[in-house]
């Protein structure tokens, strides 16, 4: 059967038509590139953590912590301790540190890499953190299963229930205690004594020291005796 025009029409008017809607079919936008991490950010937003912002600003360890977050390729891992984890702290606990202290104690809230709450429990123990002394990087201690994971450090353990954020590079958990190193916190051991002298000491000297007492008073009986003697003597001579 031959076409007619008004098939070529319609078919004409059809290929337009699709042609028009392709056209006008939007393109996905181009992902554009994430900025830097902000840590500061994800904590107010968190908004119980005024006094952890407040000492990382005094210790200046918040931009360390920034610079080093945008220039590692390991990531990192920040437990948060709250407003109230601090408030529970012995009297005088925090400004009894000093700046360099207080500076290794947030830095024993931080891993050196980026974990995920399933990879906490997978570590091997002890995990290192950011802090170190004379003795050594101090490490933290992670326990738990399924989704329950206890961090501990020796004098404090505490469960981990959720995170503020978990997106790599930056995972920051929110603890309701503050966690203690053994280092800072930790029994200090008694001083020393000196050791009491001993007795064979003590005899020692007193066999060093000159005899008084009776031993003089035997030198002067035998002096005595030999002049009553020497005037007996005398006395038979003249008689």
């Amino acid at each position: 059967m031959a076409a007619t025009p008004l098939s070529f029409f319609l078919l004409s008017l059809l290929l337009s038509l699709s042609l028009n809607a392709q056209a006008q079919t939007p393109t996905a936008p181009a992902p554009t590139p994430s900025g830097p991490v902000n840590f500061t950010a994800v904590l107010v937003k968190g908004g119980q953590f005024a006094t952890l912002i407040d000492l990382l600003n005094k210790t200046q360890t918040l931009n360390q912590i920034e610079n080093q977050l945008n220039s590692s390729s390991e990531g990192m891992t920040i437990f948060a301790p709250t407003d109230n984890a601090f408030n529970n702290l012995k009297a005088g606990a925090l400004n009894g540190l000093s700046q360099q202290e207080q500076v290794q104690l947030l830095q024993y809230h931080t891993l050196p890499k980026f974990y995920t709450m399933n990879n906490l429990l997978l570590v091997s123990n002890p995990v290192p953190t950011q802090a170190s002394g004379q003795d050594g990087v101090w490490g933290l201690n992670f326990t738990g299963q399924s989704n329950q994971v206890n961090v501990s450090t020796g004098l404090v353990e505490v469960q981990i229930n959720n995170a503020l954020r978990q997106d790599s590079p930056l995972a920051v958990y929110p603890v309701d205690k503050v966690l203690l190193p053994e280092a800072l916190f930790g029994v200090k051991s008694p001083a020393a004594s000196p050791p009491a002298p001993s007795s064979k000491s003590n005899s020692t000297v007193a066999a060093a020291e000159p005899s008084t007492g009776k031993n003089s008073a035997g030198g002067r009986n035998v002096a005595l005796g030999l002049v009553v003697g020497l005037g007996l003597v005398c006395m038979g001579l003249l008689s």
